[in-house]
C-alpha cells in the first residue's frame, strides 16, 4: 500500500511540474488574495485620548473647544475615531457651535475608512460638505514628508528594489519611457501595491502587479489584469494621467492612486485616511522627490489644483 501511495505521489508531482503546467501557470496565474494591514497611528491615538479627557472632564477641567481642536489634530492624521467623535460633537453642539454640515463632513470621513458607527450615521446626515472645516485646512502636521531628495520636477535616479524580478523591471522601463513617466514612481507603486506579485488580488477586487480595479482596468483597456505586460501598461497609463491631472505632485498622485482622484479633489489634498497618509509617505520616500515631470497632453489639470495649493499655504 505504501508503495502505491509513493507511485501516485510521484506521478502527481510529474504532472504538476510538467512544462505544460508551468506554461499555463505563467499565462494565467491563480489569483493570490492579499490583505493589507490596518494602519494604527499611535500618536493619533494619544491625541484622541487627551481630547476625550477634555471632552468629558476626566482628570482635567471640561473644555469642549480644546477637545475639538485635539480631535481635529488627530483627524488630520487619519484617525477615524477622532473624526467620528468630532462629528458627534458638531451634530449635538457639544462644546462647539452646532453644524450639521461640519458633522456630516467628519462622519463621512470616518465612514470612508470603514468605521461601523460612522457608516450607520450616514443614513441620518446629508452628503459631505463641499467646504473643508477650518481646522482641516491646517494640514502641515499631517502632511507626509518625503525623504531628503529632489524637490524640482526633474528626472529621478532609478533604485530597483532587491525583490523586483528583472523582467518586470524591463517591462516598467519600456512602458515608462513610452509614456514619459519616471520608472522610479512605477516601481514604488508596484512595490506598495503588490510587492511584485503578478497574481495579487485585493479584497476590493484590485488585480495584478499594479492592483487595478475593474473600472480602472476598463478605463485603460486592460483585459488581462494578470498579464504583467498589460497590467503595467494600464497602470503606467493611469499614472501618466494622474501626473498631468495633479501637475506632477507626487503626494497627490499617490493619494489618488490609493483613494481615487475624486477623494483628493473633495478634500483638496491628501484625504485624511490613515491608510492613504501612510501610503503617500511610503511612495514619497521611495521616489525621493515631491514633484516629477509630466506630460501635459494627457489631460487637463484638476479644477481643484488652485484650491489645493491655497490650502497648503
Amino acid at each position: 500500500m505504501q508503495s502505491l501511495f509513493r507511485t501516485v505521489f510521484f506521478l502527481s508531482a510529474c504532472l504538476l511540474l510538467s512544462p505544460g503546467s508551468w506554461a499555463q501557470a505563467e499565462s494565467d496565474p491563480v489569483p493570490v488574495p492579499i490583505q493589507k494591514p490596518a494602519v494604527d497611528n499611535f500618536l493619533a491615538t494619544l491625541i484622541r485620548e487627551e481630547a476625550a479627557a477634555y471632552e468629558n472632564g476626566e482628570g482635567v477641567p471640561r473644555d469642549g473647544a480644546r477637545a475639538a481642536a485635539l480631535y481635529c489634530k488627530a483627524a488630520r492624521m487619519g484617525d477615524a475615531q477622532s473624526q467620528y467623535n468630532l462629528g458627534w460633537m458638531y451634530s449635538h453642539g457639544r462644546g462647539v457651535e452646532r453644524s450639521d454640515a461640519t458633522a456630516a463632513f467628519f462622519f463621512h470621513a470616518a465612514a470612508e475608512q470603514g468605521l461601523p458607527q460612522a457608516i450607520r450615521m450616514l443614513s441620518t446626515v446629508g452628503g459631505p460638505s463641499a467646504d473643508l472645516p477650518a481646522c482641516m485646512r491646517a494640514q502641515a502636521e499631517a502632511a507626509p514628508v518625503a525623504a531628503k531628495g529632489q524637490r524640482g520636477a526633474g528626472p529621478v535616479p532609478l533604485s530597483v528594489p532587491p525583490n523586483a524580478p528583472a523582467h518586470i523591471v524591463e517591462l516598467v522601463k519600456a512602458a515608462a519611457a513610452e509614456m514619459k513617466v519616471q520608472p522610479q514612481l512605477v516601481l514604488a507603486i508596484i512595490e506598495a501595491e503588490s510587492n511584485f506579485n503578478a497574481a495579487a488580488l485585493s479584497p476590493k477586487n484590485a488585480r495584478g502587479l499594479m492592483q487595478l480595479i475593474p473600472e480602472t482596468a476598463a478605463r485603460f483597456n486592460v483585459t488581462r489584469p494578470y498579464d504583467p505586460a498589460q497590467n503595467i501598461r494600464g497602470g503606467v497609463s493611469y499614472l501618466r494621467w494622474l501626473l498631468a491631472y495633479f501637475q506632477g505632485d507626487v503626494a497627490l498622485v499617490a493619494a489618488a492612486y490609493n483613494a481615487g482622484e475624486g477623494a483628493v479633489n473633495r478634500y483638496r489634498g491628501v484625504p485624511p485616511y490613515a491608510e492613504t497618509l501612510a501610503y503617500v509617505a511610503r511612495i514619497l520616500r521611495r521616489v525621493g522627490a515631491t514633484e516629477l515631470p509630466f506630460d501635459g497632453t494627457a489631460t487637463e489639470a484638476s479644477p481643484q489644483m488652485q484650491a489645493i495649493r491655497a490650502a497648503r499655504r
